[in-house]
């Protein structure tokens, strides 16, 4: 995870880039059918990852987006991956640009924006190319003011912030009677800017990808006095990464994007305000520029219209789930993945195989603010990989 080379220069124009972004992730999100979308008074959160060129800065392209505000409880999770645990929708945009990327890859004609790194069948994101990730309100779980160190050990674990469980820097997602398992979207976005957006399994082929922007729409309401998202966010998450400065090589620094505020979305991603009961869709829209689009159920980890009968059918695995996507990576023709085709492994040997992935994170699990992430159960992650 090499960083000695110089990162491309994020936008400088914030208003431009938020309006940018904004606006290229809501003209996907409005060209899909209506299938999955809100209903009534229902409303949900869009995420979208977007790429932007040295050619047309100004003009990303949505390379994935989601929509979604669910996660399962933990009596719900289950051992064949074949569940979508996590469907909020930052997390379901990333796994629909993981898919994004196991077909570019895997493409017969080399994928524009990705470039061989060195010749042993490694990729990397092309110089001057920059990931970008636009949500329509404030990730679940981020605090309007960072505490300082000496304040964490003195925060009472079931304080709910912005959603979220945990009065400490790592927070779960609430779940209605069944306590979820989940982290705070703001904890694994966290997480991205250390290990890298592209996960364990890609990390045997690709070279760390990292976000240079994350923009957020404004509240219809206001922010809170004295709350700025482009510069509180950002205190609070350059407070969480400085923990870090004195644990990782000079090398491996985490990676600090800049945040940016977005003008306020369109009313179906608008929160309940007042004493009116939330009311939010349980459908979760997942897309990519590949060819994929799909409506999870949230509450279920499935496909939109699965019965009861027809519940543990591989027909109503979503593509997003986990043994779809390591599926999808030992398929792969590529010489770094010949080795996990000669056995039957599990999805947490091949995990546990990317050693500098998994030393990242194990540095990034020591940190003071990250100790209480909670490892999920090792049985969710045993069940064996076939190509």
């Amino acid at each position: 995870m090499d960083r000695s080379t110089s990162p491309p220069t994020p936008p400088r124009d914030g208003v431009q880039w938020a309006s940018a972004a904004s606006s290229a992730a809501l003209r996907r999100y409005s060209s899909l059918p209506k299938k999955g979308k809100p209903q009534g008074r229902e409303s949900t959160v869009l995420a979208a990852f977007l790429l932007s060129s040295p050619q047309d800065p100004l003009g990303p392209e949505v390379l994935s987006l989601a929509t979604g505000t669910k996660c399962l409880g933990a009596s719900r999770l289950g051992p064949r991956g074949d569940l979508v645990h996590d469907a909020h929708a930052e997390v379901v945009a990333r796994r629909a640009l993981l898919r994004l990327l196991y077909a570019e890859i895997g493409a017969d004609s080399p994928p524009s924006w990705l470039v061989p790194s060195g010749s042993g069948g490694r990729w990397r994101l092309r110089d001057g190319y920059q990931l970008h990730l636009y949500v329509t309100q404030l990730p679940c779980g981020v605090m309007p003011v960072p505490p300082s160190p000496s304040e964490v050990p003195r925060l009472q674990p079931d304080i709910v912030v912005n959603g979220c469980g945990d009065g400490g820097f790592v927070q779960r997602k609430p779940g209605r009677g069944d306590t979820t398992l989940s982290m705070s979207c703001f904890d694994k976005i966290t997480r991205w800017c250390v290990v890298g957006i592209q996960g364990a399994l890609l990390s045997h082929i690709l070279e760390p990808l990292y976000l240079s922007t994350v923009t957020i729409g404004q509240s219809p309401d206001g922010a809170p006095e004295g709350f700025c998202i482009e510069s509180n966010v950002e205190k609070v998450l350059c407070a969480r990464l400085s923990s870090l400065s004195r644990i990782f090589p000079a090398s491996s620094k985490p990676n600090k994007p800049l945040f940016f505020e977005a003008p306020i979305p369109p009313k179906e991603f608008h929160q309940t305000p007042g004493d009116v009961l939330p009311l939010t869709c349980g459908y979760s829209i997942c897309w990519n520029k590949s060819g994929l689009h799909e409506v999870i159920l949230g509450t279920t980890g499935r496909k939109q219209g699965t019965s009861s009968k027809a519940a543990c059918l591989p027909s109503t695995e979503s593509m997003l789930c986990k043994i779809r996507l390591a599926e999808a990576f030992i398929s792969l023709e590529n010489p770094l993945v010949t080795k996990f085709q000669h056995e039957e492994l599990s999805y947490r040997a091949i995990k546990d195989m990317a050693c500098e992935y998994q030393q990242m994170l194990e540095l990034l699990r020591e940190a003071p603010f990250f100790g209480r992430w909670r490892a999920k159960p090792a049985s969710l992650d045993s069940f064996k990989v076939q190509r």
